[in-house]
């Protein structure tokens, strides 16, 4: 399994900074145009952490 890097605190799946998901889907943000940069994107598997 790929280790991928999460630096988004609050996710559920996020456990010392890498992803615990079994799969993710990442998504284009923008609409109409191709996505270059990563602030473009969205992490669809985002799950909030239960404080």
């Amino acid at each position: 399994m790929s280790q991928i890097k999460c630096r988004v605190e609050e996710c559920h799946y996020n456990k010392s900074e890498i992803c615990q998901a079994s799969t993710i889907e990442v998504r284009s943000r923008v609409k109409d145009h191709m996505t270059s940069v990563s602030d473009d994107t969205a992490c669809e598997t985002f799950v909030p952490k239960k404080h």
